[in-house]
């Protein structure tokens, strides 16, 4: 039987080193031999391997004195001439999960290196599920920052009460782990949470999705349907970019949060809508308000509590925390190894991300698929054209003096260029929403671009 495991046999006589390799063949696994610590280092350096099997007397070292670094990143099995119950305790102290004396039976070596394998694997399993665990009850979110401390706090402050929240923050910062997380930590957490993108709906589309219909209620409308408000019914409705809903929307939502009463689309009776209501918006709804684009009214309302997500590019010394988070899930479920490299690690460290998280999210999945069989995450597997450029260097090498929708078109047409159509990117470099993007892609005949 073949196994994709992969074994260093550390042993200095050359002889008994390649009879352990075909033996482990034999078995089904792979081996390649060191006969010094000098040379397993370089083949450690070079390859991932899954288990160490290495000798006591090095010619070069002690391998009871290099256990405790090993045994933190591979399962080792010492193997000695000379086994004494002492060295057997110390080796076992040390962080190596057998000991074993020369000659090795064949029988007893596979047993154990089949024992070692598993116990790797169920610990890898233990160490992922436990993170995972980890992370479901801070709500998703991964970091240990201050600011993300601040926030915890505050999620787990409001989440006990039935208060409307309103989560601020850029595109790709997480507003939406942190609704469920609010969610799931307080006492509604048994029903549902219903999460509603205000970008993507036309008004009456939206109302009937948000509140029903009844039949009858425009063409098509073949048969009482209910809304997501019902369907969130005893949970948590969560309304995404909440500035982009229209007035009348905007109106019939300020009812539900005054009165916790609603009528579906072409009813008459009212409903009782049993929601806690969490919204969320990259924009600046207070300003909006001032300016008479959002309702003040339903701008109090929302904001009876307002958290404010930082970005990425304030809380740098989360990034290596969320990097091992995106390759623990990517490692777990493909049952790889892989890892950043120092260097790939500094190049990221030193990169704005204007699209946060989510773009550092896509970033190191992109570098896992270019990097190919490689186990380490090196520079060359990332695309940074954009560092050390910003949206003022572009040319736009006009012939004429352009109008301004010509110059309009031309700065989106190479921001769209840039970004491969990534909508949230170019709405952050233009101060913009999302929607109003889209609009501006419609405007201009960009037909689909962009996630």
């Amino acid at each position: 039987m073949k196994h994709e495991e992969l074994i260093l046999v550390l042993e200095d006589d050359r002889l008994l080193n390649r009879l352990l390799q075909a033996e482990l063949g034999r078995m089904g696994y792979p081996a390649e031999g060191a006969h010094s610590w000098a040379e397993a280092r370089v083949a450690l350096a070079g390859r991932q391997f899954d288990l160490i099997i290495t000798d006591v007397k090095l010619p070069d070292a002690n391998a009871l004195d290099l256990l405790p670094q090993l045994a933190k990143d591979y399962p080792v099995i010492v193997l000695t001439g000379f086994g004494t119950v002492q060295d057997a305790v110390s080796a076992m102290r040390a962080g190596a999960m057998e000991y074993l004396t020369k000659p090795v039976n064949p029988d007893e070596l596979e047993l154990e290196v089949k024992r070692a394998l598993q116990g790797a694997a169920l610990q890898r399993d233990h160490q992922f599920c436990k993170k995972r665990l980890n992370s479901r009850r801070s709500g998703g979110m991964v970091g240990d920052s201050a600011a993300m401390a601040e926030l915890q706090g505050l999620i787990d402050a409001v989440a006990q009460t039935e208060a409307t929240v309103l989560i601020q923050g850029e595109s790709g910062v997480g507003k939406e782990l942190v609704a469920h997380a609010i969610h799931e930590r307080g006492p509604r957490s048994v029903h549902n949470f219903v999460a509603v993108d205000c970008c993507t709906l036309q008004e009456k589309l939206f109302e009937s999705e948000l509140f029903g219909h009844e039949k009858g209620a425009f063409t098509g409308a073949d048969r009482q349907k209910p809304g997501l408000v019902e369907a969130a019914k005893g949970g948590t409705l969560f309304l995404d970019e909440i500035g982009e809903i229209e007035p009348a929307i905007q109106a019939k939502l300020l009812r539900v949060l005054e009165t916790g009463q609603y009528r579906r689309l072409g009813g008459v009776k009212d409903l009782r809508a049993d929601v806690r209501v969490v919204a969320a918006t990259n924009r600046n709804l207070a300003q909006m308000s001032k300016e008479g684009r959002f309702r003040s009214d339903l701008y109090y309302r929302l904001s009876a509590f307002t958290l404010r997500i930082p970005p990425l590019r304030e809380r740098l010394q989360d990034i290596p925390a969320l990097i091992d988070h995106f390759l623990a899930h990517h490692n777990f479920s493909r049952r790889l190894d892989k890892r950043m490299s120092p260097a790939a690690l500094k190049l990221l460290m030193a990169y704005g991300f204007p699209g946060n998280i989510r773009e550092l999210r896509n970033m190191v999945e992109r570098a896992i698929i270019v990097g190919g069989a490689s186990e380490e995450i090196r520079p060359e597997h990332f695309s940074f054209e954009s560092l050390g450029e910003s949206p003022g260097q572009f040319s736009m090498g006009f012939q004429h003096e352009p109008t301004l929708d010509e110059i309009e078109r031309r700065y989106l047409e190479l921001l769209v260029a840039k970004y491969a159509g990534h909508r949230g990117r170019i709405a952050n470099i233009l101060g913009i929403s999302e929607r109003s993007v889209y609009r501006l892609l419609e405007k201009h005949g960009f037909k689909g671009e962009g996630p």
